[in-house]
C-alpha cells in the first residue's frame, strides 16, 4: 500500500513488475492523492499496474497505517535517506491529503491470509523488494 508518489512504486513498476506478475501475483498501489493526480502519475511514470485513491482513509485505517507528527516525519534520522533518494532523481510529484501518513507493503494470499507485512516506521523506511518477491515465491 505505498503512496503512489514514492520512488519504491516507480522502482517496482520498472524493475520487478514482470517478475512479480510472472509469479502469478498482481500489484496494486493505494495513495492519498486525488484521482486526477493518480491518473497523471500512472501516465507520466508509465505505471503498469492498478493505482487506487484512498480519499477517506478507509484502506489506511483497515491496514492500521500510522500517521506521524511533523517532528517524526521530518526527524534528522530521515535526512540522509531523503537526500540520497533525491540525488537519485526520485521525488514525490505531489503530496496527498494525508502527507503525514506513512505507508506499508503487504503480500496477500488466497482468502484473507497475509503472507508478508511491512508497516513503514518513518518516511524513509520501506519494505525491501527482495523480501516481497521472496514472500511471493513461498506462496
Amino acid at each position: 500500500m505505498p503512496s503512489f508518489g514514492t520512488h519504491r512504486v516507480r522502482r517496482l513498476a520498472r524493475e520487478r513488475h514482470d517478475e512479480i506478475t510472472g509469479l502469478g501475483a498482481g500489484v496494486v498501489a493505494i495513495g492519498t492523492g486525488d484521482r486526477r493526480y493518480a491518473e497523471a502519475f500512472v501516465r507520466d511514470e508509465r505505471i503498469p499496474f492498478l493505482v487506487l485513491v484512498d480519499d477517506d482513509a478507509a484502506a489506511a485505517h483497515a491496514a492500521s497505517l500510522r500517521t506521524l507528527n511533523w517532528f517524526q516525519l521530518l526527524h534528522p534520522r530521515t535526512w540522509k535517506a531523503t537526500r540520497e533518494t533525491s540525488k537519485r532523481g526520485h521525488h514525490v510529484h505531489r503530496a496527498g491529503k494525508r502527507v503525514r501518513q506513512i505507508g506499508a507493503t503487504f503480500v496477500i494470499g488466497a482468502g484473507d491470509r497475509v503472507r508478508y507485512e511491512h508497516l513503514d516506521a518513518d518516511s524513509t523506511d520501506h519494505a525491501r523488494i527482495e523480501e516481497v518477491v521472496a514472500a511471493l515465491r513461498e506462496t
